[in-house]
This record gives structure tokens, sequence and C-alpha cells, in this order.
């Protein structure tokens, strides 16, 4: 298994140009909680079950990443227990926010990590919380 260093530099790789960055620090986020909210629409406990499964992936990573993603992903989740319509918009902010990576990765001239490993679809939200976690000091 992959250290957390390990999966951050690798998935850094494809990551480099600035625009690319900031497409990610929008789209990451928007993805997520578009996932999330098209499993909500299916059964609010589909949406539980996919965080607790990507929470058991990141625990073999990192116990702090966890937790910010467990806080993460509650949020996530009430504000989906919150909206009254909840499939249409999350399908509508995933498809806008992949056709964003697709063009941040069209300006880096490099694929998606997920194209070489599927893992890496779950690396992506970590990876901007690694930069968070860094900027204040905090070891992850």
């Amino acid at each position: 298994m992959k250290a957390i260093d390990q999966w951050f530099d690798e998935y850094g790789e494809s990551h480099r140009n600035p625009t690319n960055k900031l497409l990610h620090w929008i789209c990451v986020p928007l993805i997520t909680f578009s996932v999330l909210g098209i499993l909500w629409a299916i059964h609010p406990w589909v949406s539980i079950l996919a965080v607790a499964v990507a929470l058991a992936f990141y625990a073999t990573l990192s116990w702090r990443i966890t937790a910010a993603m467990l806080v993460l992903s509650l949020i996530m989740l009430l504000i989906l227990s919150m909206m009254t319509y909840v499939f249409i918009p999350c399908v509508a902010i995933f498809i806008l926010a992949w056709v964003g990576q697709f063009v941040g990765h069209h300006l880096e001239g490099k694929k998606p990590s997920f194209f070489k490993d599927l893992q890496f679809l779950l690396i992506g939200p970590i990876w901007l919380l690694g930069f968070v976690f860094r900027l204040f000091g905090v070891r992850y």
C-alpha cells in the first residue's frame, strides 16, 4: 500500500499548471458534493455508505485527513438533507465540474490521474486537504 505522500506526489505530477490547480480547487469539491448528492437521491443510506467506504480508505493513509474528510462529508450530507431538489442540480454540477477538470488537464497537457488508477478519484479531495494542512503547519 502506498503512503499518503506517495499518493500526493504521484497525483501532483499531472497537476502543476496553475490554471489546472485552480480548476481543481473549484471542481473537485463540487464533484465530491455532486456524487454524494446523486447517491443521496437514490437513497440517503447509499450516500452514507459511500462516505464510510471512502473514510475507510483514508484511514489507511492518515487519521487526521480521515477526520477532516469526515467533517467535510458531514457538512455536505447536511446540506443535501436540507435541499428540496437534489438529483438534477447534482447531475448538472457533476457534468459542469468534470468539464472544468478536463479543461484543466487539457491546459496541463496531461491526462487525469484516475486514467492510470481509479483510486486517484479518492485522492483528489485529500490532495487539496494536504495543501490546507501544510498551510497551517499540521502534519497529516
